[in-house]
């Protein structure tokens, strides 16, 4: 049996442990909290927090393999393990041009990917925007979920966040009026094989995703574009695992790559239902060195939308989630956290469609969240 280690024991590691359950895999966790949703479903947790090294090697002692759930990692600290023998995968030189998002634009730009244009406002510069407004300004480290992320409509305003946040060093980026945002999963074995999931449709709102469409409606030159930026990207990092990829498709058809998420991503949890093999069974197989297969949708179409705080609470929601679950071909993916706040992500549906038509994914996705947010 596989013993895998994986940083982080949120909702995305407690999937996995799922998918590791069938495929005779040992998935052990590095979290700080019993409660958390990996640590609640899963054997022998390591309980401490996700940057404690010597937690890391508990682990590692353990396990055949690391992977993460997270960037929150101290990269220099577990060199030391690396060079040890920890097997990391993806490994910590495929994670180091991208945990910093002012390095992740570099490399990007570097191997040729396209991108927004962008500067890096450091502590000590004259505060200025080479794009115009509205700007966005950007956190380097530990942004997620709208975290971090700030749209600035005038220099008055951009002045005043950033002395407010006492200086620091950020990431400046035009603002894309974008057609639409689009994400895809993209997936790299030891063997150097690249497979690439469904592109889809994300919508936003204050930078969090609320809904996801798959497959999304675009063009066959667009899918193309799309699977060669995912594939560049994996390849020149010679990365084990699987990644998550968000974009903006211009007004213009350009495809533009927004962020990377070196792991497995809420954009892909239609995956779990909608797809032959998830996400999350995928970076299991990547990690532990199985030979990967193209994935394919088990249905024309599907809609996700997420279950996000609206009250700080702590119910599980029982009624609502029994709705949810009465609507046709709907699946409920509930995340079993201790304590709802807002905003926070809770859990997901997903409903399988007989036919690819947005406006009826819409009228679910408004549905769900009728009942959900009523």
């Amino acid at each position: 049996m596989k013993k895998v280690g994986v940083i982080g024991g949120g909702q995305l590691a407690g999937m996995m442990a799922k998918e590791a359950k069938s495929r005779d895999i040992e998935l052990i966790v590095q979290t700080p909290n019993p409660d958390d949703p990996a640590a609640r479903i899963t054997a022998n947790p390591v309980l401490s927090a996700i940057a404690d090294v010597n937690a890391t090697q508990k682990l590692a002692d353990y396990c055949d393999i690391i992977t993460f759930e997270n960037e929150f990692v101290n990269l220099e600290a577990l060199k030391v393990l690396a060079e040890k023998g920890t097997c990391f995968r993806p490994s910590l030189a495929s994670l180091e041009p991208l945990l910093d998002k002012a390095d992740q634009r570099r490399y990007l730009q570097k191997i040729g990917l396209p991108i927004p244009r962008f500067q890096v406002l450091e502590k000590d510069a004259k505060i200025n925007s080479k794009y115009g407004f509205p700007v966005v300004l950007k956190a380097r480290r530990h942004g997620y979920d709208g975290r971090g992320t700030f749209i600035l409509a005038n220099k008055n305003a951009l002045e005043a966040l950033w002395n407010r946040l006492e200086r620091p060093s950020m990431l400046i980026e035009e603002f894309i009026p974008f057609s639409c945002e689009l994400a895809v999963m993209a997936a790299r074995g030891v063997n150097g094989e690249v497979v690439v999931y469904p592109v889809v449709e994300t919508e936003q709102e204050n930078q969090v995703c609320r809904r996801v469409f798959a497959p999304a409606s675009v063009s066959v030159e667009v899918n193309a574009e799309i699977q060669r930026i995912a594939t560049i990207l994996l390849d020149r990092l010679q990365v084990v695992g699987i990644f998550g990829i968000e974009l903006f498709l211009t007004q213009e058809n350009q495809v533009l790559v927004n962020e990377i998420a070196p792991r497995t991503h809420n954009s892909g949890h239609f995956t779990l239902d909608a797809c032959d093999i998830s996400q999350f069974a995928m970076q299991l197989e990547a990690v532990t060195g199985m030979p990967l297969h193209s994935p394919k949708m088990l249905c024309n179409s599907a809609v996700m939308v997420n279950l996000l705080g609206f009250e700080n609470s702590q119910s599980d929601y029982q009624n609502k989630r029994e709705q949810l679950a009465n609507i046709p071909h709907a699946f409920v993916h509930w995340y079993r956290k201790t304590e709802s706040r807002i905003g926070r992500k809770l859990g997901h549906v997903t409903v399988l469609l007989g036919e690819k038509n947005k406006e009826k994914g819409n009228a679910i996705a408004q549905k769900i969240e009728s009942i959900w947010y009523e």
